[in-house]
């Protein structure tokens, strides 16, 4: 199924200065900016240094009250956003190399301006952008999308075809899930579903999604390159 690469026509590097490495991603009407910072030394209470030999990933998520239609409040303590902040820093570790910066901290700050649908995976793909403006060294992007069952769980229908990159209000009626991978040999580093589907309908949604994801892949890629263009260019001149 092919995505709408218009749904990821605005990205953008280095949108805050004091950040070692920002982006801003807008994946259709959800609009995140990302900033990172480290990796840098890290301390533990009372002053002592950490002596693990990786860098650790800290991930904060913030949620703006007015990003959904519910104006609802997102606190620190949501269940959700942490489940979110853990899936991220988690997709990353095995992707960056952070047994080059021992007894330090890569900071990821991910702030959601509004949302509507595939939040997760977008989260997930402006982290991607900024880690890279921060020069981080990875050995492959990480790059996610959402996946959905046109067919409820208490269907029968096993000929329906999987939907792409969801918005908000598909989400709230169909099951779907959301897949993340690195590097171009589908290796999965997210795969998360929170809602009931029927077990013949799950492996073609799963590969729908790593095809998805392989388009994803290939926007960035083209952002990245176009960005890096731009940057030499601005030396050269």
């Amino acid at each position: 199924m092919p995505l709408d690469s218009s749904s990821y026509s605005l990205a953008q590097f280095s949108t805050q200065a004091a950040a070692d490495g920002s982006s801003y991603l807008e994946m259709g009407q959800t609009k995140i900016i990302c900033t990172v910072n480290g990796p840098q030394e890290s301390k533990r209470g009372g002053g002592s240094r950490d002596q693990s030999n990786a860098a650790r990933i800290e991930t904060d998520i913030s949620i703006a009250g007015f990003s959904g239609v519910d104006r609802k409040r997102h606190g620190r303590g949501d269940k959700r956003t942490q489940e979110m902040q853990h899936t991220v820093s988690s997709a990353f570790s095995s992707t960056l190399f952070t047994h080059l910066f021992p007894h330090s901290t890569i900071a990821i700050a991910i702030h959601v301006l509004s949302q509507d649908g595939s939040l997760l995976a977008a989260c997930l793909n402006a982290a991607t952008l900024a880690l890279v403006d921060a020069g981080v060294p990875m050995s492959d992007y990480v790059v996610a999308c959402t996946t959905g069952s046109t067919a409820s769980y208490a269907s029968n229908d096993e000929e329906a075809d999987p939907l792409l990159d969801l918005n908000g209000l598909e989400e709230q009626e169909l099951p779907f899930l959301t897949v993340g991978t690195s590097g171009g040999e589908d290796k999965v580093n997210v795969l998360i579903m929170e809602t009931r589907v029927q077990m013949g309908r799950l492996e073609a949604m799963i590969s729908v999604g790593l095809d998805g994801c392989k388009q994803i892949r290939g926007i960035l890629d083209d952002i990245v390159r176009e960005h890096g263009k731009k940057a030499l260019n601005s030396r050269v001149n």
